[in-house]
């Protein structure tokens, strides 16, 4: 699938293990610093699970509109506590007025169980972030890392057909849940001693502010989304009937380079995670795109520093990209993909504002 064209991003906004703002996240995945720390989660051999983790004092506490709702879990204030500041920060400077939010969340996962947040969460966001969105046209998109992907492409083609002035794109997710954890850990998706061919379980919450290009937003946007595109992994890797080609993200990768005709990008964001499960479709990928991306291309695989951060790694993809575009820390025109765990995939083109 390939979203409507072209996209200013006006502001972003982050929580991670390594900042509590999207410039300090920055700073530090440009350092290769990390928080990875040995937590008191337990894996089935006793042993504590090393995890990339925002320290719990450091997030701000549930507001009071929503500490006395019933029926929140423990991973819901979580990801309320990650996504509150971050949301907040995004929206510091752009136009008023109440904007949609399109959110990528959690994926349903292990399978058949309930996505970890549907559509109240987005009220309950609101009233932690203590802003006033529009309800009416904001979405929860489970669709786990690819999911900011779906997002964009919904709010590039709402901007395109005037539905809104501005909208906000984002992504929240931790992986501090003890079902879920106990889940990979069977599966030894987790590193840990005698696993090698596994990740580091983290959490986090990106944002960004999108308008149409040439709208008067009172600043210079940071910088553009050319293009995005999506689609599925039909061998994704719970879909065990189904032989594995890695043909999802050349699909997806297709449909954004056909939308942002010009030079080949020079620096690639990749939702790498630690497993190796993806390199194969990034193999793939790459080399039916040669043509599209120039030899000497940089590549960027964040979650050295913030682990596998779900949902919001996407998300934290897309605004580490716009960024380093805005500062000019990184040739024009990045391209930006992410896979989820299920069949989603996702890519986009973005160059400088």
């Amino acid at each position: 699938m390939m979203a409507a064209q072209g996209a200013d991003i006006l502001r972003v906004g982050m929580v991670s293990s390594v900042g509590m703002s999207a410039e300090v996240t920055s700073a530090a995945v440009r350092a290769g610093i990390d928080r990875f720390q040995a937590s008191s989660v337990l894996d089935r051999r006793f042993n504590p699970l090393v995890m990339a983790l925002v320290a719990t004092p450091d997030l701000p506490p549930l507001a009071p509109a929503v500490q006395g709702l019933s029926g929140l879990t423990a991973r819901q204030i979580r990801m309320l506590r990650l996504a509150g500041p971050a949301l907040r920060a995004c929206l510091e400077g752009v136009p008023s007025g109440p904007a949609p939010v399109l959110l990528a969340g959690p994926e349903a996962f292990p399978e058949g169980r309930p996505a970890p947040v549907g559509s109240a969460f987005l009220g309950h966001l609101a009233a932690q972030a203590d802003i006033t969105i529009d309800r009416a046209r904001s979405r929860v998109l489970p669709a786990g890392r690819a999911g900011v992907f779906l997002a964009l492409a919904a709010a590039l083609e709402g901007l395109s057909a005037r539905l809104y002035d501005h909208v906000v794109v984002g992504g929240v997710d931790t992986l501090l849940d003890l079902y879920l954890l106990g889940t990979l850990d069977l599966e030894e998706r987790l590193r840990a001693a005698g696993v090698f061919d596994g990740f580091i379980p983290g959490e986090g919450a990106a944002f960004l502010v999108l308008a149409r290009p040439g709208a008067r937003t009172g600043g210079a946007p940071l910088s553009r989304v050319v293009s995005v595109g999506t689609a599925e992994e039909a061998g994704h890797r719970y879909n065990k009937g189904t032989p594995y080609r890695g043909e999802g993200l050349d699909a997806a990768m297709k449909a954004a380079f056909a939308a942002a005709p010009g030079e080949p990008v020079r620096t690639v964001y990749a939702g790498f995670n630690g497993e190796g499960f993806f390199a194969k479709e990034w193999g793939v990928a790459m080399a039916r795109h040669r043509k599209k991306i120039a030899e000497d291309f940089v590549i960027e695989h964040p979650a050295d520093c913030v682990g596998d951060a779900g949902a919001a790694l996407g998300a934290m993809l897309v605004a580490l990209a716009a960024m380093s575009l805005s500062e000019g820390r990184r040739p024009p025109r990045c391209l930006v993909w992410a896979p989820s765990d299920m069949a989603a995939r996702g890519a986009a083109v973005l160059d400088k504002g």
